[in-house]
């Protein structure tokens, strides 16, 4: 079974036919899927979509860098209240904590999953620079909230590297674990990162273009600090490149990092797979 660590089945380019794209995906051999969180506008289909696929569908709880605005208070205290609000369970045999559904949208008593991450969260500098500030203080405050519920961080950055590293610096003493979504930077940047707290790489469709940079790295990057990801319905991987991406199509993912590693598809299922069930707590 392979695990997708980072997917939107709520976008509107999948939400169409996003239960057949699950059971696409299911069929494929991806058993799991992680739903990254983005905004108050997008979050009540992914939860939507989520309840649908109890024990396959898991959802991150987080304010995407792209969506911090004029009203990123507001957004960040809706992250807050559902963060303080939500009943916490502890998971014994993971030994981690998730935060369960609002109370009226899934009983206490059923085997609902809990939100597995405080994503997806970071910088992003790709499409401008007013509000860069405000990223930097709704990503520190969303590392410290991920530190307070003993959760791990899904970061997402683009053309900020240095910034990002500099509030990791601040919150060195957070001891915060998670993973670096769709990673595409160099082996020296993975080290850098990995001085501030425990932190994977997520590996997705880029891998697979031609001549994609990232290969090096994942020559280097130990098999046990990768996840793979799709970011599904984005960056799909070849032959799909150009077209929408699905869960489904992990596997291909997964046999460009076996053949980079040398290694037959099934030991890095295997090992991806742990590795993701062991930092989610999935």
């Amino acid at each position: 079974m392979f695990v997708d660590t980072h997917t939107h089945f709520y976008d509107e380019w999948l939400l169409p036919d996003a239960d057949q794209a699950v059971q696409r995906a299911l069929d494929a051999g991806v058993g799991k899927m992680i739903q990254a969180d983005v905004d108050s506008r997008e979050r009540p289909a992914m939860w939507e979509v989520g309840q649908r696929h109890p024990g396959v569908l898991f959802q991150m709880l987080g304010l995407y860098p792209g969506s911090v605005g004029a009203d990123w208070r507001e957004e960040l205290d809706q992250v807050y209240s559902l963060s303080q609000n939500l009943q916490t369970r502890s998971k014994a045999t993971q030994g981690v904590r998730g935060i369960r559904p609002p109370v009226g949208e899934t009983s206490p008593e059923t085997n609902a999953p809990a939100f597995v991450a405080i994503g997806e969260i970071g910088l992003d500098y790709h499409e401008g620079l007013e509000f860069v500030e405000e990223q930097k203080e709704v990503l520190r405050l969303q590392l410290e909230l991920a530190s307070a519920l003993n959760l791990p961080v899904n970061i997402h950055l683009r053309d900020a590297w240095e910034d990002f590293f500099a509030v990791l610096s601040d919150c060195a003493h957070l001891h915060l674990r998670g993973n670096l979504h769709c990673f595409t930077s160099s082996y020296e940047i993975y080290e850098r990162a990995r001085r501030y707290g425990d932190f994977s790489v997520g590996i997705g469709g880029v891998v697979t273009f031609k001549n994609a940079s990232v290969a090096k790295a994942v020559e280097r990057i130990p098999l046990e600090k990768i996840l793979l990801e799709t970011d599904a319905p984005y960056l799909a991987p070849v032959p799909f490149r150009g077209k929408r991406n699905e869960s489904a199509y992990l596997p291909l993912i997964g046999q460009k990092v076996a053949d980079i590693k040398g290694l037959p598809l099934r030991e890095i299922e295997t090992i991806t797979t742990h590795n993701a069930e062991t930092l989610f707590g999935i």
